[in-house]
């Protein structure tokens, strides 16, 4: 490892721990020639996951979009940012675990349809209202028929 401050290309590790959930891991260096102390991180480089949309165009998968249109559906609910973060980190790691590169934008919508079900029925029928593209209060009064029944 090359030394931030001087270039030197040897070092020390004098720590390491799990780091990012398990994800990473964080190593404490110094080095050999000038002492310099400094932190570095080593996790798997996995390849960046696509997502198909319906119009057959390709994306780089997004965790921000991913929040942004949860945070949308729970806007004013009783749903803390603790929730809508753990319910997001859940989604990416079952779908990074089920899909290598690509994967259909209508899999992410129903797997975040599916969680927001059971986490908050008004945030659900916004999410579903936007994905399926409601266009009438029927389709509304269809979702919300839908999920009474479930219940």
């Amino acid at each position: 490892m090359r030394c931030p401050k001087c270039s030197h290309m040897e070092d020390k590790v004098l720590d390491s721990r799990v780091a990012r959930n398990g994800d990473a891991t964080r190593r404490r260096r110094i080095c050999m020639g000038c002492g310099y102390r400094f932190t570095t991180y080593e996790e798997v480089v996995r390849p960046k996951l696509r997502v198909i949309k319906t119009d057959g165009r390709h994306e780089e998968f997004d965790r921000n979009k991913l929040m942004t249109g949860i945070e949308r559906a729970c806007e004013k609910r009783p749903v803390s940012a603790g929730d809508i973060e753990s319910l997001v980190d859940t989604l990416i790691e079952e779908i990074e675990s089920e899909y290598e590169r690509e994967v259909a934008s209508e899999i992410v919508g129903q797997k975040v349809m599916d969680r927001l079900e059971k986490l908050d029925d008004v945030a659900f029928v916004r999410f579903a209202s936007v994905y399926r593209r409601f266009r009438d209060v029927n389709q509304f009064v269809n979702a919300i028929k839908d999920m009474i029944g479930k219940s």
